[in-house]
């Protein structure tokens, strides 16, 4: 197991992201590492042949990111004419002067929290009733940066509610995002894999078979609030930051014309996004309503989209190399072989539920999708579990998580890249050491525990 060009690729990985290299350069690497490995001595290829096969299966799957690179371009593009209307500025005025210049020792526990709490619910939000999923991290989170600045917020904490509300909602509740994960990939796989076995799952079952895992990172979230990021956490500051006077100033400029503009501008971009089912042209419409009520002038285009770019590019580059990388991990068949290589290690049930759990967790951390994890996992673990004796409502719970898995604390994972998206506006707050191991310690080590629990129990 540990010699399978998947978990080497996975640790090379890690190992590279963790020593600060860049994630796309590290996934580059990871990929050439799993396939030259992968195809190496198959049907007799050379090292060479082996690495050609790997450039070819990377360079042919980047298109499958694409899009994903397109719409986080428009996106940011959106964020950034949003804050030329000054609306951003009014937001975090209001909040500031909310609890005064000089805020007490009570006022700011209280804050503190209930602005953790509040961007959790929008990030539980944007998977089901306002279904845009990172659409409103680069609009909301940036204005309030100087917010938790004064009140020493430890942005780790806002991480980790981010990606709790982007992940844990969509593995529970049903609708939206959550839809297309439960009912779409969850249910249609694991009833395509069980079709012979007699098994038949059901979107209310599914539920059900993730309520627990759940449990453990609704755990993590609240450790993560009230234990390990409790403490006030001062950045440095590099130049002189903008004071409540400095935005006062601009807020006074900001006409209530403005104010309804972008109203407009977001209804209209998250209706025709909801209505297309495409994030390109909501924004597009939202851009022109910007441009038509005079924001931004036609000839600043140029530079708004620009912008944008700078914003979101990051995220867009990491998803066209996972989606590189993914194309690698298939083209090998080293899925297969890393599931077939446990029959031989497993003597018990419950190290073949902690195992497939494992293995799920090297899978989803490498592709950073647990959307495209769900296909290769299901048609393997399905009669595996089976096999071992596991019930319908286990089999569901460990196929729903190990897909799942990783997906929080992948350097690869929009669930992560997004939040860095808007916590790092300022260029305070890492990737890989304050969104990626954050949200691995607290959600993927009590999804392993509750996962398999989840697996014993049901």
């Amino acid at each position: 197991m540990l010699f399978n060009e998947i978990v080497i690729s996975i640790i090379v990985l890690l190992v590279l992201s963790l020593m600060r290299i860049n994630v796309v350069i590290s996934l580059i690497i990871a990929a050439l590492v799993c396939g030259v490995i992968g195809h190496y001595g198959v049907d007799g290829a050379t090292a060479f042949q082996a690495l050609e096969k790997t450039i070819k299966a990377f360079t042919g799957g980047l298109g499958g990111g694409a899009e994903t690179a397109m719409n986080y371009a428009v996106l940011g593009a959106f964020a950034v004419a949003l804050s030329k209307s000054g609306v951003t500025d009014l937001l975090a005025y209001k909040v500031i002067s909310h609890f005064g210049k000089r805020p007490s020792d009570r006022s700011v526990f209280w804050f503190k929290y209930i602005i953790l709490f509040v961007l959790t619910a929008f990030a539980i939000s944007s998977q089901n009733l306002i279904p845009i999923h990172i659409a409103f991290i680069p609009i909301v989170v940036p204005p309030l940066l100087g917010v938790m600045n004064q009140l020493n917020i430890d942005r780790r904490a806002v991480a980790c509610g981010l990606t709790f509300g982007l992940t844990a909602t969509y593995m529970l509740i049903p609708a939206g995002f959550g839809q297309i994960f439960i009912e779409s990939i969850l249910v249609k796989n694991i009833n395509k894999a069980g079709e012979s076995f007699g098994l038949v799952a059901t979107t209310a079952e599914m539920t059900k078979a993730m309520a627990i895992p759940v449990m453990g990172m609704i755990v993590g979230l609240l450790f993560a609030f009230f234990v390990s990021y409790r403490k006030p956490r001062t950045y440095a500051v590099a130049a002189k930051e903008q004071s409540i006077d400095d935005i006062a100033a601009r807020v006074a400029k900001v006409k209530p014309y403005h104010v309804w503009l972008s109203t407009i501008a977001i209804i209209a971009t998250c209706s025709v996004q909801l209505s297309t089912n495409s994030t390109i042209m909501g924004g597009l419409v939202g851009l022109i309503i910007f441009a038509l009520g005079g924001v931004f002038k036609l000839k600043q285009s140029n530079d708004v989209f620009q912008d944008g770019l700078r914003l979101m590019a990051m995220i867009g580059f990491v998803m066209i190399a996972a989606s590189g990388y993914a194309n690698v991990v298939n083209s090998t068949g080293g899925v297969a072989e890393l599931v077939e290589g446990l029959r031989g290690s497993i003597d018990s049930k419950g190290m073949a539920a902690f195992l497939m759990l494992l293995v799920g967790l090297l899978i989803t951390m490498g592709i950073g999708s647990s959307f495209s994890t769900v296909p290769i996992i299901a048609s393997i673990y399905v009669p595996l579990c089976l096999a071992f004796g596991f019930s319908p409502l286990a089999t569901m719970s460990i196929v729903g998580v190990a897909a799942a898995l990783g997906d929080a604390g992948s350097p690869a994972s929009d669930s992560t890249l997004g939040p860095t998206s808007g916590l790092n506006a300022d260029g305070k707050h890492d990737h890989i050491w304050d969104s990626v191991v954050p949200t691995f310690i607290h959600f993927n080590i009590p999804l392993l525990i509750f996962g398999w629990i989840a697996a014993m129990t049901l």
